[in-house]
């Protein structure tokens, strides 16, 4: 793909077959550009513009060493960003639960009195508004995971071991491997999730590049004495585990009094939307035609929390607290609250520039493109000096 510059002499010299829809409005702007007709400028800009956001998802992220530091970036954002307020973050904790609740009581009180078939839309429809809300409560457990709920971590890893269990996460569990990936994304050693991998372990047949860290046994994230955990994390793995238990015990205790298939249809089919759309959330912001990987002879941690890149799920950007649309930050101050991240990802972007990735296609065609294009990495032919910079491949 060839690189938009933003010169008339380009866009006069070169006929841009990438987007059909625009050629039509870029030659007519070929002879005012000859010209040097100004009346014609603002247009030739505004196309110029469009010509550039729409091109940009698919330009490779700069390898070299970034012209700024993380103070600096730091610097750039307004200080209030960094602040977290119990009662601000509560009220997230509030708003996601009471609707929650009221999804619940709705089901349970009108879907059965709906005449047939109309009960069979229903519960689509209210697995789909719980299972999205349900992802909002498990995406500020996550944020106490992180510490960016408050500024006390007990009262962080009470919140957050509540949210994950009641959602059957080992929130303990998961915020140590969780830690290790925001400790090493973009390593192709290292990384904890969605790890590419290389043409030589992949086949035609097998060919969907999700994996995560290789370890030479089994790690579970119920398993205390897993690889994935230090001897001072197993009895916090422990408790992770209790709490999933309890939870269980207790959908036990009240499928005993209702039944199985009222139990799936209240809590197991928004549990797995849930699942869908974390993993769904999760690869697509690690996986990209223009993001790179990074073997351990090129990878530093900056390059690497620079390897993501920022998606559009549109008013699911709010419904899931813009985890979808603000991960660069999220990757670069990870204490920061949810609420401060859309400013603070403003302030830095004029910083990054390059640096920074947006992809406003619509998530489930990203998904399909992603699935086709992302199948393996290596290394470009003519790397060089670059040879331990991997790219996404869809040949083999």
């Amino acid at each position: 793909m060839h690189s938009l510059h933003t010169s008339s002499l380009y866009i006069c010299t070169h006929k841009l077959t990438l987007i059909p829809s625009l050629s039509i409005s870029i030659r007519s702007s070929i002879y005012p550009c000859v010209l040097g007709s100004k009346p014609m400028a603002s247009v030739r800009e505004k196309q110029e513009k469009e010509m550039h956001d729409v091109v940009r998802p698919f330009r490779r992220v700069p390898v070299d060493k970034p012209p700024f530091m993380l103070s600096q970036l730091k610097k750039a954002i307004p200080p209030h960003c960094f602040n977290r307020s119990i009662p601000r973050s509560f009220s997230y904790v509030f708003s996601d639960v009471s609707i929650a609740a009221i999804l619940g009581y709705l089901a349970i009180t009108f879907i059965p009195q709906l005449p047939y078939p109309l009960h069979f839309l229903a519960w689509p429809l209210y697995w789909a508004f719980q299972g999205c809300v349900c992802t909002g409560i498990w995406v500020i457990a996550h944020e106490c995971g992180h510490h960016a709920f408050s500024d006390f971590t007990l009262l962080d890893d009470i919140v957050g071991l509540v949210l994950h269990s009641v959602l059957l996460v080992p929130y303990f569990s998961w915020k140590y491997s969780h830690r290790r990936h925001h400790s090493n994304t973009g390593s192709l050693e290292r990384d904890e999730v969605f790890v590419p991998k290389q043409r030589s372990q992949i086949s035609s047949i097998s060919n969907f590049n999700a994996s995560g860290r290789y370890y030479n046994r089994f790690a579970c994230h119920f398993d205390p004495y897993g690889p994935i955990y230090s001897d001072r994390e197993r009895a916090q793995i422990f408790i992770s585990d209790v709490g999933v238990l309890s939870i269980l015990y207790g959908l036990y205790h009240l499928g005993s009094k209702s039944s199985l298939g009222w139990i799936v249809c209240m809590y197991g089919v928004p549990l797995l939307i849930v699942n869908a759309f974390l993993v769904l959330i999760t690869y697509l912001q690690h996986t990209h035609p223009s993001l790179p990987h990074y073997q351990s002879s090129e990878w530093d941690w900056l390059r690497g929390a620079l390897a993501t890149v920022d998606r559009d799920y549109g008013i699911l950007n709010k419904v899931f607290h813009n985890i979808t649309d603000t991960h660069v930050a999220h990757h670069l101050f990870s204490t920061m609250p949810h609420y401060h991240a859309m400013e603070a990802t403003q302030a830095i972007k004029p910083i990054l520039k390059d640096y920074y990735q947006f992809d406003g296609t619509p998530f489930p065609k990203a998904l399909w493109r992603e699935a086709k294009e992302c199948l393996f990495v290596e290394p470009d032919e003519d790397a060089g000096s670059n040879k331990g910079v991997v790219w996404y491949r869809n040949k083999f």
